[in-house]
């Protein structure tokens, strides 16, 4: 049965194994934005052992790119960006304690993998959302 949710960032394990396939889930809190540059730049500051710009544990990450603002605006719609841009950098971020990811498209089986078992979830956006974020940011 589809239900309609509405959960917070950070996220805890209880909360992500309370959701079901076909779920309508609206986030509040914060949600960072990262691609696969940032990604990729992530997993070089733990290679190096440098401190991350954010903790990791529980959050999400919206794979995002910002339109140009219209006059007037601070910011363009931020549409969803492929997670498969991403799969090669998010297992890592997984393990690290990353729990939730939202994006567009299928993922690896590395990735899946990761997912299943760190206790972690992958959201499709939605149709809209690229509006909704902006008015968001």
């Amino acid at each position: 049965m589809e239900e309609k949710r509405i959960i917070s960032a950070p996220f805890t394990d209880e909360t992500i194994k309370s959701l079901h396939a076909g779920d309508m889930v609206y986030i509040s809190g914060t949600i960072y934005t990262a691609r696969d540059a940032a990604h990729k730049r992530l997993c070089e500051m733990l290679d190096a052992g440098e401190a991350m710009p954010f903790d990791f544990e529980g959050q999400a990450v919206y794979y995002a790119g910002p339109c140009p603002a219209k006059p007037g605006q601070p910011i363009g719609s931020v549409g969803p960006t492929t997670g498969g841009r991403m799969d090669a950098y998010s297992p890592r971020l997984i393990q690290e304690g990353l729990r939730v990811m939202i994006g567009k498209g299928s993922r690896s089986e590395e990735v899946i993998d990761a997912l299943k078992k760190y206790t972690g979830v992958y959201f499709a956006a939605i149709g809209g959302a690229a509006a909704l974020m902006a008015k968001a940011v």
